[in-house]
């Protein structure tokens, strides 16, 4: 790092002009470039042994001692306190691909990082930037419309394509011993939620709730027609279990409200007191009546009850649920077909939703209640168990992203197979159209399906594979026409991965790509980081008349 005075800047007179704040620091050119490469590689390599099926995972601990334990890139990166602006843009392009398809996080850092380590080689050719760029934009561009054109076409609604795309991105997570199990689970809860429109489906997963509580072990991990609230019932008068649910939702409280400007009321005799809380009373019993007139036998609240409405709501047998979060509120409104009413003198009948059965139940230590067996839910509960709090954390990351990528299959129903095979036969067919092309531009491409073939190597060597070995012999393979053979790293050997049911979609490969690009393209742009001094922390004066200790001998 040079300092400030690395920009010279005088007046006629030859005076010193000051442009940066006092501190700031500055590296351009060459320099600049190899430290951000540089910066970006440590964090790929930290993160490429967790990729595959073989990958380890990372135990993170923060500044307060909590664990995390993972083979999830993009929690990974996220749990980890980077310093480094260009470590930092990883840690971007790995959750906006989480975010986006939901896997393929440790693929898209670990591409990022070959895409640079072959920037460095063509830098050190003296090919400037921006060649570098535009070669790996066309690539880029060339790569994707192979992929389109090799993936194979599958129908939204084939349960057993979409169980194996499930137990695909399961099978490299700590609970791949449950996969078939968990990814049935998946399957059925994505389909139950999926919408058809014009184009196809569409998937929300805010609509799939995914519980979790450590006890039992995860088989039983289960799937609930309807909401679990990880609420209590809030009266011990009330019933605990209701069949043939008729569902009454409340966003507004069953208390008396207290005015908005200060009012006080004279009162000369014991009886006016008396008339007054029966009136209050009497409110409540009406607000409760009404309720149980339209024929509802379970309220859930957002806001409060109170004391007198739980008691009115117990005589009459009613079950009741307060403070119940908004999220779910409208989560029970699309499972249950309950209108959301905001004012008791507007709920009707038909504002009422249904459910076969709504009972508090003992999870673990802490009572629950679950709202199940609703006629067609448009939203659903997965109920997590483990045997202990990591195991249940990583099985909900696992389910996510197989959620993730299960959707992903459902609205653009197109797949390849996994194993490393489309990047090597992007890499081979990306080769071949290089030699269409003249010039530096060339290289960058050419350096581009180099790249490509990272994914097959690591999960070669996470598999405790002879990496150029796997990717030899792959190389062949593919010459002969073989698109789909890959690394199978549970066999340790390569195999035809469409045949032993690796299935990834489209979706999640095309995003790696995409991101992977943009991000190490963005890198090679910058030639200059001007760093602003840190703020020096300034030690509170001493109170007067403390003196300051003596170190005794």
């Amino acid at each position: 790092m040079t300092s400030m005075e690395a920009i010279p800047v005088v007046t006629e007179s030859g005076q010193p002009v000051l442009i940066l704040k006092e501190g700031t620091s500055r590296t351009r050119g060459r320099e600049a470039l190899s430290t951000n490469i540089m910066a970006a590689r440590t964090v790929a390599e930290m993160i490429k042994t967790s990729l595959g099926p073989k990958g380890m995972d990372k135990m993170i601990v923060d500044s307060l001692g909590d664990v995390t334990i993972t083979n999830d890139g993009a929690t990974i990166l996220k749990e980890m306190d980077v310093q480094h602006p260009v470590a930092k843009m990883m840690v971007e392009i790995a959750k906006a691909t989480d975010n986006e398809v939901g896997d393929g996080t440790t693929s898209v850092v670990v591409l990022t990082g070959e895409l640079l380590l072959k920037a460095q080689d063509l830098l050190d050719l003296n090919i400037h930037p921006s060649v570098i760029t535009e070669g790996y934009e066309a690539a880029a561009n060339r790569a994707l419309e192979v992929l389109r054109e090799i993936a194979i076409k599958v129908c939204s609604e084939d349960r057993e394509v979409l169980k194996k795309v499930a137990m695909t991105s399961l099978g490299t997570k700590a609970i791949a011993e449950n996969k078939e199990f968990l990814a049935d689970l998946v399957v059925n809860a994505i389909l139950q939620v999926a919408e058809r429109n014009e184009e196809g489906y569409r998937v929300d997963l805010d609509d799939i709730k995914v519980e979790k509580k450590a006890g039992e072990d995860i088989t039983a991990t289960r799937l609930i027609q309807g909401i679990v609230l990880d609420k209590e019932v809030v009266h011990p008068g009330m019933p605990k279990t209701v069949k043939e649910a008729k569902i009454a939702l409340l966003n507004c409280p069953l208390e008396i409200e207290k005015t908005e400007i200060d009012a006080k009321i004279q009162i000369e005799r014991p009886d006016q007191i008396r008339a007054f809380l029966e009136q209050e009373t009497k409110m409540l019993k009406n607000m409760v009546d009404k309720i149980a007139d339209t024929g509802a036998n379970v309220v859930v609240c957002q806001k409060g009850i109170d004391d007198m409405a739980q008691h009115f709501l117990a005589k009459r047998g009613i079950l009741a649920v307060r403070r119940v979060k908004e999220s779910d509120m409208r989560k029970m409104s699309r499972a249950t077909g309950a209108r959301i009413v905001t004012d008791i003198e507007d709920l009707k009948p038909e504002d009422l939703g249904y459910a076969k059965l709504v009972e508090e139940r003992k999870v673990g230590e802490d009572k629950w209640v679950f709202i199940e067996g609703c006629k067609n839910p448009r939203s659903v509960t997965i109920l997590i168990r483990g045997g202990a709090d990591k195991v249940v954390e990583e099985a909900e990351r696992s389910i996510h992203d197989a959620l993730c990528v299960v959707k992903d299959a459902v609205q653009s129903p197109a797949i390849v197979a996994g194993g490393g095979a489309p990047e090597l036969e992007l890499s081979l067919r990306i080769r071949r159209w290089s030699e269409g092309l003249s010039g530096k531009e060339q290289l960058a491409v050419l350096k581009f399906a180099e790249a490509l073939e990272v994914i097959p190597s690591v999960l070669a060597e996470n598999a405790g594979l002879e990496p150029i070995d796997a990717i030899v012999e792959l190389r062949t393979i593919h010459e002969k026409g073989n698109i789909w053979y890959g690394v199978d790293v549970l066999n340790g050997k390569t195999a035809d991965m469409h045949k032993l049911e690796v299935l990834e979609p489209l979706a999640v490969k095309e995003q790696i790509i995409k991101s992977a690009v943009e991000a190490a393209t963005s890198i090679l742009r910058i030639d200059d980081v001007i760093a602003a001094g840190k703020i020096k922390e300034e030690k509170p004066p001493k109170p007067p008349g403390e003196k300051e200790e003596e170190t005794s001998d």
